[in-house]
């Protein structure tokens, strides 16, 4: 079914005519797919690729733009042209940590500060050093591409990174740019090896979806194009800085357009969606569809509840198993039961190789890490749930789950319901309302008001915001000022968002932030350490 154009989308396809880069800014839920169609449509038979945030956008894409458009993934892209020559890798074994430590040439554990690193947590930390830098648009790797890590302070940070960087970059260079590499080779390795030739994509202009996540490496890939431009997203949804992702239209210089309409709520929900975007001084505002009677009020039976961290989403699983219910978490839960499978080795006195939890001995360590250091803050969650429940009981209800179309609730964090929409939605109380020293301004961090944001307009009918009502003292009258949250680069990993926090794809997978050399395996044995920057044999 095809609907006339809204003037905002007509506005814009009048701008795609004339060949210039633009720059959409669609508010949640304002029908940017269906803009980007008409668009298409309106070109003719010029040529156009569509960049797709995952696999399963483009193949409906596929279905439903003109046939002058391919829409692929960047991966896509790149598996044509180089991947292509790396399948045998690709469906090679997977390459555990203490093989992939041998391979690199670590033979002998580390000492970083008051830390000890063993061959196999350095491997891991390679891994991901090496996978940062693909996300990246850097053409070497560099030291703000080794991943921060729990429990090293700032002099550590810089000592490790020192130690890291020519080994990764080693590791790149011999081993996983060569078809006879051993190391664990990754979709992201050969998406990196096209972008790194500057490749050239044969179109007349080239859309890119959800550019406000998209990672560096892909961003300046479509910068670099010589066709028509057109980048399309919602800088105020832009969730995943944490993990690399970089907001594309930012600093993007096409010619800028709205699309405010939202089709997916009405005008209740709409006003709550904007008072976060006054908070976020956001250059649009939504208009709610006046077809549908959306309501701001208490839901008792939502579809979805929606949660600030993992490990919250985990208390309402909780919850909804005591009282007999079917619960469903949206992503699954092997990511928090390995965080407890690393909890109950450290309570039992045992080392873990889990990349949140490595640089600890015991469990006590972590505890007083979360209460005593203001780094350990986005841990204290998991770290609190396990103290109250215990991990076996964690692991349990993680086992307890259930597939969502046989669940009676969805529970989901607010980073892994982006994209989704449920006709009712209840927003847990787990989403902390802002807190300043005396004599400070209390301002909103600027990630957590785009959390916030995502969080609201998921809700298509019924909106209970009861975890955010708190907003209603910084949004009325003139927008509260905002400060974001920068992490410097010495900063331990706690600052970002830990695996109880945030999505965190599990091991293995070719995610934003993976350890595909992560070892869970059991430490037989500690060689003599070795420092930082010693000969690693």
């Amino acid at each position: 079914m095809s609907y006339d154009p809204t003037p905002e989308q007509q506005a814009i396809i009048d701008a795609a005519r004339t060949g210039d880069d633009l720059t959409i800014m669609a508010g949640a839920g304002t029908g940017k797919t269906s803009t980007l169609k008409m668009l298409a449509r309106d070109a003719g038979r010029r040529r156009g690729a569509y960049l797709a945030y995952n696999k399963s956008i483009a193949t409906d894409a596929a279905k439903e733009f003109p046939s002058s458009v391919t829409c692929k993934t960047a991966h896509s892209f790149a598996y044509g042209a180089v991947g292509r020559n790396f399948a045998h890798r690709l469906n090679g074994p997977r390459v555990p940590a203490r093989q992939a430590a041998i391979i690199l040439g670590l033979n002998e554990p580390v000492k970083v500060g008051e830390t000890m690193l063993a061959p196999q947590q350095l491997a891991r930390l390679v891994s991901e050093t090496i996978q940062r830098f693909c996300y990246s648009d850097d053409r070497q790797i560099q030291r703000m591409n080794v991943p921060l890590v729990n429990g090293l302070d700032r002099a550590g940070q810089a000592e490790l990174a020192k130690y890291l960087v020519p080994i990764a970059q080693e590791a790149w260079d011999t081993d996983l740019t060569q078809r006879d590499g051993q190391l664990r080779f990754t979709h992201d390795c050969y998406l990196k090896m096209w972008i790194l030739t500057d490749p050239q994509i044969h179109a007349d202009y080239v859309l890119l979806d959800e550019a406000q996540d998209s990672n560096p490496a892909v961003a300046g890939l479509v910068s670099r194009q010589p066709a028509q431009r057109i980048l399309v997203g919602d800088s105020s949804q832009a969730i995943y800085g944490w993990r690399g992702a970089t907001d594309a239209m930012a600093s993007f210089a096409g010619r800028r357009f709205h699309l405010s309409q939202s089709f997916r709520f009405g005008p209740a929900v709409a006003a709550e969606a904007n008072k976060w975007l006054d908070v976020l001084d956001a250059p649009l505002r939504l208009t709610g569809y006046e077809q549908i009677p959306s309501r701001v009020e208490y839901a008792p039976d939502p579809d979805a509840v929606l949660c600030r961290s993992n490990g919250g989403a985990i208390v309402r699983v909780i919850d909804a198993l005591s009282q007999g219910r079917r619960a469903a978490l949206v992503g699954g839960g092997s990511d928090i039961r390995r965080m407890a499978e690393a909890a109950q080795r450290l309570q039992a006195g045992l080392p873990t190789d889990h990349p949140e939890l490595f640089a600890f001995r015991t469990w006590r360590e972590v505890q007083e890490y979360v209460e005593m250091d203001s780094t350990g803050s986005d841990l204290r969650v998991f770290v609190r749930l396990i103290d109250r429940h215990g991990s076996h009981e964690v692991m349990r209800v993680c086992d307890a789950l259930v597939e969502e179309r046989h669940a009676d609730v969805i529970v989901s964090t607010a980073h892994k319901a982006k994209g989704r929409e449920w006709g009712s939605v209840l927003i847990a109380d787990d989403f902390p309302e802002p807190r300043a020293e005396e004599g400070e301004e209390v301002r909103v961090a600027r990630d957590e008001a785009m959390l916030a944001y995502v969080a609201v307009t998921r809700a298509q009918r019924v909106l209970d915001r009861s975890g955010l009502a708190w907003i209603d003292r910084y949004a009325v009258g003139t927008p509260a000022p905002v400060v974001a949250k920068v992490h410097p680069p010495e900063a331990t990993l706690s600052e970002a968002p830990d695996p109880l926090a945030e999505e965190v794809p599990p091991a293995g997978c070719s995610g934003q932030r993976p350890c595909f050399l992560c070892d869970p395996s059991v430490l037989e044995t500690w060689p003599a350490p070795v420092t930082a920057g010693a000969n690693r044999g």
